[in-house]
């Protein structure tokens, strides 16, 4: 056996850490080459680590829920070896002894943490009204998912009680004891009982891990970004008109079925190449104008949360390859298999609300993005149409655009030429183009 150390593994290009979930293998614990260590997190993908041999798990470095770096020792293992010296076998031996003495040691610091963790007050806290956030506070806090709301809530030992860089990691640290937490107010020199809401009484379902992050997540954008919602009316009669000639044509020809998606990212992703400062996001005071066209598309998992897997470089590709990535990430979605890079690198974001039957929605910005465009459902509808020989009422198949944006970066010009643009490349569809 020979005593080895367990680094978090790399999970795909863009990923520099991991979250993780739990241990499947305890201290003391024997463990055969596949078995399954620990459960990782990146973002919004779970991961499986197999252990690289057979063995015995020495130490857990890492505690669950503990956020590391790709790299990092996150255990100590006892690695089993085919060749391996009787010195080596003896050295092992010895140092089963002082592993337990390890374990003696690590075991009560992590519980006075854990318990210390708990300890903190959750309930009364004074809110930070002039609260200055350095694009370095504001870069961990959003890498984190905690809002300015939030950040008003930490003390800072800044000058004019400024929030230092510091002081956030340090109330990370304590577990962010005042995520959920409500203020207690003072009036006149006394405190005022917090307010107490009758939230009712019923079955408690606690949230799972990708529903708190789903909830970080979009508290951090709502309360972030100044959102504005513009909305377009499009008539996607000709469009639907094809899709429905030539489905099955096209699913025989490349054994892929042909939806709305593929052609609603086409339309989008022609309409940033003409409108590119949509496809930004804002660091501190410089606007980051995104090269590449990654269109995400938030998808619903079987658990009913919500995942954004995302198409690489959606301007560069045909209709043919459109849905050929589509269909393979809203399947690998489904069978809950998407990895970390699946759902890294969104320039823009699509939400096809109209799936449940929506007729329009307001999307909350995927941050760090500057807007999401939300498709309602293609509704057949009496429209009145101008032609040459006179009006004439005729049905047509209806469909709703609602485009969310950052009014920090984007105007209501920009944002208004833009929207107009996706519904005019949907409503100007070649019929007579061949796949």
């Amino acid at each position: 056996m020979k005593e080895t150390e367990f680094k978090m593994p790399k999970m795909g290009e863009s990923i520099t850490e991991g979250t993780i979930i739990n241990w499947l293998v305890n201290e003391g614990d024997s463990f055969e080459e596949g078995d399954i260590l620990c459960e990782v997190a990146t973002d919004k993908v779970d991961n499986e680590v197999p252990a690289p041999t057979s063995g015995t798990m020495v130490e857990q470095v890492k505690a669950a829920q503990e956020v590391v770096p790709v790299g990092d020792v996150i255990a100590i293992l006892n690695i089993s070896k085919e060749k391996g010296s009787s010195k080596k076998s003896k050295t092992t031996k010895k140092a089963k002894p002082s592993t337990k003495e390890t374990k003696k040691k690590v075991q009560p610091s992590v519980s006075r943490e854990t318990k210390n963790k708990k300890a903190k007050p959750s309930s009364a806290f004074t809110v930070n009204k002039n609260v200055f956030v350095s694009p370095l506070v504001e870069s961990i806090a959003r890498n984190n998912h905690i809002s300015y709301e939030e950040l008003a809530r930490i003390p800072g030992t800044g000058k004019e009680g400024r929030l230092r860089k510091s002081d956030l990691f340090t109330y990370i640290e304590e577990g962010r004891p005042y995520k959920f937490a409500q203020p207690v107010p003072e009036v006149s020199g006394f405190q005022v009982p917090d307010l107490k809401f009758d939230k009712g009484t019923g079955k408690i379902v606690e949230m799972d891990r990708m529903r708190q992050m789903i909830s970080d997540h979009m508290v951090f954008s709502a309360t972030t970004a100044p959102h504005v919602t513009a909305y377009v009316e499009a008539d996607l009669t000709e469009m639907v008109q094809w899709r429905n000639a030539n489905k099955v044509a096209f699913k025989e020809k490349f054994k892929e079925k042909l939806t709305f998606t593929p052609l609603f990212i086409e339309a989008v992703a022609k309409a940033i190449q003409d409108f590119p400062m949509i496809n930004s996001s804002l660091d501190g005071k410089n606007i980051i104008v995104k090269e590449e066209i990654n269109i995400g598309m938030a998808t619903a998992l079987p658990s009913g949360n919500l995942i954004v897997p995302v198409v690489k470089e959606a301007d560069q590709k045909d209709l043919k390859a459109l849905a050929e990535n589509t269909n393979e990430l809203v399947g690998k979605a489904r069978d809950n298999k998407l990895k970390g890079d699946d759902t890294k690198g969104s320039t823009f974001t699509i939400s096809n609300v109209g799936t449940f039957g929506s007729l329009m929605g307001t999307p909350i910005i995927n941050q760090p993005e500057a807007a999401i465009l939300a498709t309602g459902i293609i509704k057949k509808r009496a429209e009145v149409m101008e032609r040459e020989d006179g009006d004439s009422i005729e049905v047509r198949h209806m469909m709703y655009l609602s485009l969310s944006f950052d009014h920090r970066i984007v105007d209501g010009y920009l944002a208004g030429s833009f929207l107009r643009r996706v519904a005019d490349n949907m409503e100007q569809f070649d019929t007579k183009r061949k796949f």
